[in-house]
């Protein structure tokens, strides 16, 4: 069974990937933690295959806990999600080898035009 680590602070955003994962992939394990340290551990626990983190934690940057989990997971896919659509994080998340960097609002457009495809029905965020 594939294993999916999110790593979000955002109790809202977090419930939202979530549940948006579960709907999609059912067959996933889905865990999710709210600190850098918490992230590190469940790496270790668990070897997910695909990792969601923000780059914005309480104890650590995103970028750097990207840095630390590509070196000693290799084969885990990375995607970073920000509020923070900067060329500087962007080129960070490329050197630090994010496999992908996804602005929040991005995300929230491709979520709302995935579940919802009537444009007065719900939205998202």
């Amino acid at each position: 069974m594939s294993r999916i680590l999110v790593v979000e602070d955002g109790a809202i955003f977090r419930e939202i990937l979530r549940t948006t994962l579960q709907s999609r992939f059912p067959s996933m394990e889905i865990f999710e933690v709210t600190t850098g340290e918490e992230a590190l551990e469940q790496m270790e626990a668990l070897s997910p295959e695909l990792v969601f983190i923000d780059i914005r934690l309480p104890d650590a940057n995103g970028l750097e806990l990207t840095r630390i989990i590509k070196a000693k997971h290799p084969e885990a896919k990375v995607v970073i999600l920000t509020n923070y659509d900067l060329p500087e994080y962007r080129e960070a998340a490329s050197h630090y080898k994010a496999d992908h960097f996804i602005p929040k609002d991005t995300f929230m457009e491709m979520i709302n035009s995935i579940f919802f495809q009537d444009p007065q029905g719900p939205q998202v965020g």
